[in-house]
């Protein structure tokens, strides 16, 4: 029997019939009892208190994941802060290994950014540890752990150690009238290694390759990292609270995906997300599209104009994953029905519709990087190299203050990779060979042997974390570290 299905089995048992993964065709998914919402705080000022500590995760009645979170939940409480004004961020950590914070899509110092490869001081085991700095930019940011996981699946962001950050003033936090507001995580729990190909994640599977080499790499795959049970936020699909809109309200979604394995698919039958803004930037052109796509560590903030009265599911368009948990009901005023899904067009994830063209140059200084994989290169896991090197890449990207810089990345690999430099913003040049300017991101997905182009102004003196957001990649050798001169 395979994992999946004894999961599917299990959970069908212990659920009494109204599980989430429960194998029946998702059009006749019943309402199962429900559950409390999520309980994640808000928490807003100046000063603010993270305490790192074991925590559990209710995602479906007798459904209950033993994990580390903040504040005793998982996610942790949405810090909101002002843009500009300082802040204190004191973190307890009450566990038995040094953790580190880092605070993903902001424009910090190392020392306050989170990250052991930059220098930042870790949190000790059973200390605790301040930091300060003044938020910027504006937008949808969030906080998560920035450990080393390894072989060791209990640790780093396979754990609930994440929160939403959310930046006020500016245009980012400005995405016009809505009557809801509603913040979404996509988190994938309980994961284990397999070495079966389980991507499901390209931007486009139609468009060209590049990178495609002329003869593939026939050896023996190594282990990577996969789950069966998702959630949004901490409640699985058919657990905690519908979503309830009235017909014509508009409903504001910031989307996140705080998972440390995959890109995801997000879509809503009979309604479109309007894009206004991704990894909290105001995008120059916002467009309505029918399906969603965020790798690990991305925001996506749209918002829905509720015109189809019904109950409708939002959630993967993936079976598995929906079935398996990731998705949340929306409910309209006076509709009492079994919740609908319906799978969506084919919708490709295109960054550059909501971009605007060109106009200036392009940046002289160019730094060209190759990503390969070495399958089983990290004995029973597959490695991961940049330019042929594995981290640290010592005085191999050095930076000049104040340069704008074109990075171009070359996927040799056979699959997608979201990229998130630390401490830094990107704009997107080029991907599919397509031109695009002013779409504005930390974490950019490269497409499966496809190639992308980006830029950015070496603004931020100090050293700087650049690496793959999915957590396996990173740890075996998907990272590099940039330097000031």
């Amino acid at each position: 029997m395979k994992r999946r299905d004894f999961i599917k089995m299990a959970g069908l048992a212990a659920s009494g019939g109204h599980a989430i993964g429960q194998q029946m065709p998702t059009h006749m998914m019943p309402m199962p009892k429900t559950l409390a919402p999520s309980s994640a705080q808000e928490l807003s000022g100046t000063e603010f208190t993270l305490e790192i500590a074991p925590v559990t995760v209710e995602l479906a009645e007798n459904r209950i994941v033993s994990t580390y979170g903040y504040n005793g939940t998982s996610p942790g409480p949405r810090l909101r802060m002002k843009e500009g004004v300082p802040v204190t961020v004191n973190v307890v950590n009450k566990t038995d290994v040094p953790e580190y914070v880092h605070f993903h899509g902001m424009l910090l110092p190392p020392e306050a950014d989170g990250s052991e490869e930059e220098g930042s001081p870790a949190v000790p085991p059973h200390g605790s540890r301040s930091f300060q700095f003044t938020p910027t930019p504006a937008g949808t940011r969030w906080y998560h752990t920035h450990v080393m996981s390894m072989a060791d699946l209990h640790r780093g962001s396979y754990t609930g150690l994440f929160g939403f950050a959310v930046v006020e003033g500016g245009p980012g936090s400005n995405p016009g009238n809505y009557d809801q507001e509603h913040y979404m995580a996509l988190r994938d729990w309980e994961p284990y290694f397999t070495d079966q190909p389980m991507d499901n994640d390209d931007l486009d599977p139609l468009l060209g390759k590049p990178e495609k080499p002329a003869v593939l790499d026939t050896r023996p795959p190594g282990w990577e990292v996969t789950a069966d049970i998702f959630s949004i936020n901490d409640k699985a699909l058919g657990a905690g609270e519908p979503i309830r809109v009235k017909e014509g309200q508009r409903v504001l979604f910031h989307f996140l995906n705080a998972g440390a394995i995959e890109n995801r698919h997000m879509a809503l039958p009979g309604h479109k997300f309007n894009v206004v803004a991704l990894d909290g930037n105001t995008v120059p052109t916002p467009k309505a599209v029918d399906v969603l796509m965020l790798g690990p560590g991305e925001r996506i903030d749209a918002w829905v104009e509720m015109n189809k009265p019904g109950v409708w599911i939002l959630g993967a368009p993936e079976d598995p994953i929906r079935e398996g948990g990731m998705g949340v009901v929306i409910e309209y005023a006076n509709q009492r029905r079994t919740p609908l899904w319906v799978p969506p067009p084919p919708s490709p994830w295109d960054y550059t519709i909501f971009g605007k063209p060109p106009t200036g140059p392009a940046p002289t200084e160019k730094i060209e990087m190759y990503f390969e994989k070495i399958p089983r290169g990290a004995g029973r896991f597959n490695s991961f190299t940049v330019n042929g090197k594995e981290y640290p890449h010592d005085q191999e990207f050095v930076l000049k203050q104040g340069t704008r810089y074109r990075l171009t990345f070359h996927n040799r690999t056979d699959d997608s990779h979201p990229m998130h430099l630390h401490r830094h913003q990107l704009e997107i040049a080029e991907i599919y060979g397509k031109p695009t300017a002013g779409v504005i991101k930390d974490t950019v997905v490269v497409p499966t042997y496809g190639r992308a182009s980006v830029d950015f102004t070496a603004d931020q003196p100090g050293l700087t974390l650049f690496h793959c957001h999915i957590q396996h990649h990173m740890d075996y050798g998907f990272k590099a570290l940039m330097r000031y001169a």
